[in-house]
């Protein structure tokens, strides 16, 4: 049964693009504290942020961006995806973004970026692009040191060897390892997820699309979003069209990620499409402006598209990246090479380093994580790995940044309330309390951590580097099987899960000369997989808490006087 906003799944299952603005992350975390600071690993000041779903790299870049506008820092960016694709893109836009200007031209650049980055469909230049790096990040991948060499901004080590088999294997599917587009028929893919979620209002969805965006993203203050380019975007998933409209016909295999379906009752493989269809990649970068001037309006309308300030602002990101990285990463290594400190001198002001997929859970094990990170920033589709454990990980004092689902378009605002009042109760669970100073908002939610000595207490600079982790012993507490919470749980509140698999029938088996229709399977509920080329059968159950596997108790034995035989009556 179809509702007014659809079968509510447009959110999807894997998300490749932010639902909300980019955040300067010094603007967000605490400031410098120059006494606990001076004796840090290379005598500057840094900044350990871990990001939970940030996707697209968005919050980094536009860290980078505004950094020489602060106090010289050196960053460290932790990031945690629920998927290995997602990491491929990082490193692929990252890649892209600090690429020599004498290699690339910023505009040329800056119109790559937005069309890997946000478009379903590629011109032939662009998808040449995407082969020939995803082609050398895949030499790189299997070979630590010399990929620190070429990409010393990159840190894959706190990877599991698995994980970088996976993530070496999403490169060569990238790389055209597969050739022909029936590899991946966007298209096709795209319109079958269109008519799932919209079911009997397929015919009318131009008409669904005016009414998402005019009653729905326009009143949650995105007014620059064309009815246009919103049009375009929901029919064809073509978000910026820089070129004439024929030119765009190579699908985008950055947006593929595999999925293990159910078929016939065994498990099946599937690579598709199953990112967002509702809300599109406008909020990241068009929404919002330094420059005033863009959001300007005539007779009640934009002057501007969400279009064209989303080029706009990603070519000014990229110009104050590059100004900044060559000034101050020169300043930064000749600091480093004075410091008794550091034997081998880091040319890049920041580095990224990847963990693994399903280590929110315990990072508080390993003594560098535990009360490391001055800022933790948890998007709205990761809001349920927030955790004391998690919470852990963040210096007293440190401050918590968690997106809200203000830009999901399958969310009511009653639903949107909800959301938010369950993302405060988890947030004080996880030992943070909202921050006094912080601006109301509908798309962030703002905290600090409680300055709790017992929980991540001691110095929040750590040596830098998974390497010298060691493995905590599990807490007693972790150990007692968990209690009953009245609460209702966050996966009823949070983001629109993938549509419901479509019954056997609609699945047949496929023709000798057909291949099985991958819009017939629709992706599973779960939250984290391995890309396709790495998938393993699905493991075993999960053991059952103590009370389930402890034998059944005897039951009590009945009183004395319920034992006895009953008396004889007495006749008088």
């Amino acid at each position: 049964m179809t509702t007014p906003a659809g079968s509510g799944a447009g959110y999807g299952s894997v998300s490749w693009w932010g639902m909300s603005p980019a955040l300067d992350l010094q603007a967000e975390s605490p400031p410098v504290d120059p006494e606990s600071q001076a004796e840090t690993e290379h005598k500057i000041p840094e900044l350990d942020a871990l990001l939970l779903g940030s996707v697209d790299g968005r919050h980094v870049l536009r860290t980078l961006s505004r950094a020489a506008l602060w106090p010289l820092r050196r960053f460290n960016f932790y990031v945690l995806e629920n998927n290995l694709e997602a990491v491929a893109r990082h490193m692929l836009i990252f890649s892209l973004a600090l690429e020599e200007p004498e290699k690339m031209g910023l505009q040329e650049r800056c119109e790559t970026f937005l069309e890997l980055w946000g478009n379903a469909l590629l011109r032939p230049s662009v998808a040449a692009f995407v082969r020939a790096q995803a082609s050398s990040l895949a030499h790189l991948v299997p070979e630590p040191d010399r990929l620190e060499e070429q990409l010393p901004w990159l840190s894959l080590r706190p990877l599991k060897f698995r994980e970088r088999d996976a993530l070496e294997a999403v490169f060569r599917f990238w790389s055209g390892g597969e050739k022909g587009p029936e590899v991946f028929p966007m298209s096709r893919l795209w319109d079958s997820r269109l008519r799932h979620y919209l079911g009997s209002r397929y015919d009318a969805r131009r008409g669904v699309a005016d009414w998402d965006l005019c009653m729905k993203l326009h009143d949650r203050a995105a007014q620059v979003i064309h009815i246009q380019e919103f049009r375009r975007w929901r029919d064809t998933g073509v978000a910026f069209e820089l070129r004439d409209s024929s030119a765009y016909h190579v699908p985008n295999r950055t947006l593929a990620s595999g999925r293990l379906l159910s078929h016939r009752g065994e498990r099946v493989a599937a690579r598709g499409y199953w990112g967002d269809i509702a809300t599109g990649p406008f909020v990241a970068f068009g929404i919002e402006a330094d420059d005033q001037s863009l959001l300007r309006t005539s007779n009640g309308q934009p002057v501007k598209t969400a279009s064209e300030i989303t080029q706009h602002n990603v070519t000014e990101l990229f110009r104050e990246v590059a100004a900044w990285r060559g000034p101050r990463a020169i300043r930064g290594s000749l600091e480093e090479k004075t410091s008794p400190l550091s034997d081998v001198p880091t040319l890049e002001p920041f580095t990224m380093h990847f963990l693994p997929l399903d280590s929110s859970q315990t990072l508080h094990h390993k003594t560098c994580y535990k009360g490391r990170f001055q800022l933790l920033y948890v998007s709205c589709g990761m809001v349920h790995l927030l955790s004391p454990e998690l919470g852990a990980c963040v210096a007293p004092g440190g401050n918590l940044v968690v997106e809200l689902a203000r830009y999901l378009v399958d969310l009511r605002p009653k639903e949107l309330k909800a959301f938010s009042d369950r993302v405060g109760e988890i947030a004080r669970a996880a030992g943070f309390a909202p921050h006094p100073g912080a601006i109301p908002s509908e798309t962030f939610a703002r905290f600090y951590k409680l300055g709790d000595s017992t929980r991540g207490g001691g110095d929040s600079v750590v040596e830098s580097g998974p390497s010298t982790c060691k493995v905590l012993a599990l807490p007693l507490e972790a150990m007692r099987p968990p209690q009953a919470d009245p609460t209702p749980t966050l996966e009823a509140m949070s983001p629109p899960q993938a549509d419901q698999a479509p019954p056997l029938e609609a699945m047949s088996p496929p023709q000798a000369d057909q291949a099985l229709p991958l819009e017939a399977m629709s992706p599973p509920q779960a939250d984290q997989a391995l890309p396709l080329e790495a998938m393993s059968p699905p493991q075993a159950d999960q053991a059952p808490p103590l009370e389930a596997m402890s034998p059944p108790q005897a039951d009590p034995a009945p009183p004395l006087e319920a034992m006895s035989p009953p008396k004889p009556l007495l006749l008088k």
